[in-house]
């Protein structure tokens, strides 16, 4: 019995517990879970939620918004068409000077240097033709050896263009030379190596020799 004169009495968690009395926090925490489970499952009675409760967690609905992936635009490039209108590979003839490009010449000869790890006279030809079939020619000086066309024997020069089909020289007399690949062979020679380049077989652009598979004996067919 409880004390005469006596309003309140604190109960210990045990009598709280065996009377079944919770705190005033915890009623009104109990009454927000409650309220926000009902919002949260509108599809669902009373009864199914306290089975749900008791069994597992419950996964509340959640919408997400999916972005848009803006899709990257990839810059495109110039044709072949507006290059040759905008004439980008276009060579004045002020500037089609055999001497002007004499430098090149000397660049592109360190450069093979470089890639071949020093040209010595024991250094396997196979490997500088190998090693100048994927090479960049730009400045190298070239000569036509044989062609079906007569007229293109013996045209040497430094190699300015390369495109797929043509090999683009000026020669020692300034002038400035355009020759097809297609049923032509040509020689490449540096430090005393001379390297063979059979134009029937070349038919490609500088950029994807480097991933090119030549085969080791080439043919003399033009």
């Amino acid at each position: 019995m409880r004390p005469r004169g006596v309003i309140y009495h604190a109960l210990s968690q045990k009598e709280a517990k065996d009377s079944d009395v919770q705190p005033p926090g915890a009623q009104r925490a109990e009454a927000f879970v409650r309220a926000f489970l009902k919002r949260s499952t509108p599809g669902m009675s009373r009864q199914a939620r306290e089975d749900q409760l008791q069994r597992k967690a419950v996964v509340l609905e959640y919408f997400t918004r999916h972005k848009r992936k803006e899709k990257k635009k990839k810059a495109k490039g110039l044709s072949a068409r507006q290059r040759r209108e905008l004439r980008l590979f276009y060579i004045k003839p002020e500037q089609q000077r055999y001497s002007l490009f004499l430098p090149l010449h000397e660049l592109w000869k360190q450069y093979i240097r470089d890639l071949c790890n020093g040209l010595k006279p024991d250094t396997q030809p196979q490997m500088i033709q190998a090693k100048l079939l994927k090479a960049d020619l730009h400045g190298a000086i070239i000569s036509v050896t044989k062609s079906k066309c007569p007229s293109y024997v013996g045209i040497t020069g430094i190699l300015l263009q390369e495109t797929k089909h043509i090999f683009k020289i000026i020669t020692k007399e300034d002038r400035l030379k355009v020759i097809p690949k297609l049923n032509c062979v040509f020689t490449v020679e540096i430090d005393g190596f001379i390297s063979y380049i059979y134009g029937s077989k070349f038919q490609l652009r500088s950029s994807e020799r480097s991933a090119k598979k030549f085969k080791a004996k080439g043919t003399i067919d033009l």
